[in-house]
C-alpha cells in the first residue's frame, strides 16, 4: 500500500513527537481510516522528508513520531518561473497543479488587459490560501518537498519590471519562433495570457522588456493547456525531463 505523504507547517526533527494539523490530521483519520503504526512521510516545504508513523489518532488530532530524514528534493536544476494571466474558476487550479507536477519553481499571477477575474481584499486572501492548497496537495503527490513560491497578483508592467531571469518567453501564437536552438539558460521565465491572450499592446510591451516570443506550434492552445506544453517543453530542452 502507498505510503501518504504529509505537508505539515510546523518544524520537523528526528526524534520529535507531533500532533498534526486539522487538515492532514481529518484526511488520515477520517478519509483514510489510518490507525496507529502506519507508516507516513512528512514534509514542511524547507526541503527534504522525514519518515513518520502514526502514534495516536484522537478525536481531534493526529499524532506522529519522528523518524529519519531524507535530503532528496526531486527538483529541476532549472529555475522556472511561470507569470500567467488570471483565469477563471477551475482552470487556475489546474495551472497551478499541474506547474507544480511539472517542476515550476516560480508562480507568478498577473493582472492584464484581458484579465477578467475581479478580486477584493477579502477576497484575494482566500484565493491566495486556496492556490496554496492546490499546491501543497500537488507537492503531496508528486513528491516535491519544496514548495513553488506563489506571490500574489501583480500587474503585467511591474512583472516586466521585476523579473531578472536569464530567459524570457512570451507566448504568442501568432509568430512563428520556437524555442531557442543556442541557449543554455540557468533560469527560464515563460509569459502567458488569460483567456483571450495578451494584447497586442503587451507583447510589443514584453518585446521591449527582453521577451522573446515563440510559438508552440499552429494551433491556438487554451490559457490552461498551454502552460503545460509550454512547461514540458523548457523541462526537456533544459530541464530534468528526458
Amino acid at each position: 500500500m502507498r505510503i501518504p505523504r504529509i505537508y505539515t507547517a510546523q518544524p520537523l526533527t528526528q526524534g520529535l513527537r507531533l500532533e498534526l494539523e486539522e487538515g492532514p490530521s481529518h484526511h488520515l483519520a477520517r478519509v483514510l481510516r489510518m490507525q496507529p503504526g502506519r507508516e507516513l512521510v512528512l514534509f514542511n516545504g524547507t526541503g527534504g522528508e522525514f519518515e513518520a508513523v502514526i502514534d495516536e489518532v484522537g478525536k481531534r488530532a493526529v499524532t506522529v513520531q519522528v523518524g529519519e530524514f531524507n535530503a532528496h528534493n526531486r527538483e529541476s536544476p532549472l529555475r522556472l518561473e511561470l507569470a500567467i494571466g488570471l483565469s477563471r474558476g477551475e482552470r487556475m487550479d489546474w495551472v497551478l497543479q499541474k506547474a507544480t507536477e511539472l517542476g515550476v519553481t516560480h508562480i507568478r499571477p498577473l493582472l492584464t488587459e484581458r484579465t477578467e477575474v475581479k478580486l477584493s481584499t477579502e477576497r484575494l486572501g482566500k484565493r491566495l490560501n486556496h492556490w496554496r492548497q492546490v499546491i501543497i496537495s500537488a507537492c503531496e503527490q508528486c513528491q516535491r518537498n519544496l514548495l513553488p513560491d506563489l506571490a500574489p497578483p501583480q500587474k503585467l508592467e511591474s512583472w516586466l519590471q521585476d523579473n531578472k531571469s536569464q530567459l524570457r518567453l512570451v507566448l504568442h501564437h501568432r509568430d512563428s519562433q520556437s524555442l531557442p536552438e543556442n541557449e543554455t539558460p540557468e533560469s527560464v521565465a515563460l509569459l502567458i495570457g488569460p483567456e483571450g491572450g495578451l494584447s497586442e499592446a503587451e507583447i510589443v510591451m514584453a518585446r521591449a522588456a527582453g521577451c522573446t516570443p515563440v510559438t508552440l506550434g499552429p494551433r491556438v492552445l487554451r490559457t490552461e493547456t498551454a502552460p503545460v506544453a509550454a512547461i514540458s517543453l523548457v523541462q526537456y530542452r533544459w530541464g530534468d525531463f528526458t
